[in-house]
């Protein structure tokens, strides 16, 4: 199981209806709303990588109003 965080900015003036998609979304187990240059935190499990990049890429960054992404992969420490 990989897990990470993904820190999402949205479109201004569309924020609800791409969270309601957002926590809509298999694979993604917790979202925060932050202040700052991100919206939202969003926390994210997959079987691997690339199923986690897939998760990323076609079903969140696709959703209308998200205006940017970053992926940070966690790690044991």
């Amino acid at each position: 199981m990989i897990t990470g965080l993904v820190l999402v900015r949205l479109q201004a003036g569309k924020e609800k209806q791409a969270l309601t998609k957002i926590k809509e979304i298999k694979g993604i187990s917790h979202v925060s709303a932050v202040y700052g240059r991100w919206d939202l935190v969003v926390d994210i499990e997959a079987d691997d990588l690339p199923m986690m990049s897939r998760l990323v890429v076609e079903k969140l960054r696709v959703i209308p109003g998200v205006f940017g992404t970053e992926t940070l992969v966690t790690t044991a420490i």
